[in-house]
């Protein structure tokens, strides 16, 4: 399905039974509405960083549900597209934490091939309807690949921004990892705590501890 170790690492979890109705719904849906991200990149995240090369983790919530936005990895939008605020607001950060320009672009491939990891929590949305596709089962799957990644002896920075992310915390109990909470990204929430979170150089800092190579957070 992925093409990657992902598909061992998920094997048993593509034959249970909650899984197999996910696709069936996720199937009516693609045939019956306008759904994103397109049917070929709901695991995007998956395919652009496999399961060994995991270095941080940043969780989001749903797909983007405006046309021509969501491509499957989170906060990420393809190359071309207007910049979400949330986004917009990740970029402000890592300028305030590094000096990086502000980029044009806000596609994200470049740090998912580093091994930033940026899972939706639920992979599908129907267009226009936000949170629409949050209880066809989605949530078991991610909090099951949460749980994968939590037993991991690699190290690796768990990213959990905002109310639904922070509910993610009692899924990562392994002490080689890093959990770094704050506020959502979002322009209602920001200036709450993830302005100035330095989360970028937190994760960073704990990488270098653990003899791994860093993200370069620019783009």
């Amino acid at each position: 399905m992925i093409g990657n170790d992902w598909d061992l690492a998920l094997k048993d979890e593509f034959e249970k039974d909650y899984f197999l109705k996910i696709m069936e719904f996720i199937d009516r849906e693609y045939s019956s509405k306008t759904v994103y991200p397109p049917y070929g990149e709901i695991f995007n995240a998956f395919k652009m960083t496999p399961l060994d090369n995991v270095k941080v983790v940043i969780l989001g919530q749903d797909p983007y549900h405006e046309k021509g936005q969501a491509h499957g990895l989170a906060f990420s939008t393809p190359e071309g597209r207007p910049i979400p605020r949330s986004l917009k607001n990740i970029f402000k950060e890592i300028n305030n934490e590094y000096g990086y320009p502000i980029p044009e672009s806000g596609c994200l491939e470049k740090w998912a091939k580093q091994g930033v990891f940026l899972l939706n929590t639920v992979l599908t949305v129907e267009e226009g309807n936000a949170n629409s596709h949050s209880k066809c089962g989605w949530q078991t799957f991610t909090d099951n690949v949460i749980r994968l990644l939590n037993k991991q002896e690699n190290p690796i920075v768990f990213m959990l921004w905002g109310k639904q992310a922070e509910k993610k915390r009692e899924l990562i109990t392994n002490p080689e990892h890093l959990v770094l909470i704050t506020s959502h990204p979002s322009p209602f929430s920001a200036r709450r705590g993830f302005f100035g979170c330095n989360h970028f150089k937190n994760a960073n800092e704990f990488l270098k501890e653990k003899e791994l190579e860093e993200i370069d957070w620019s783009l």
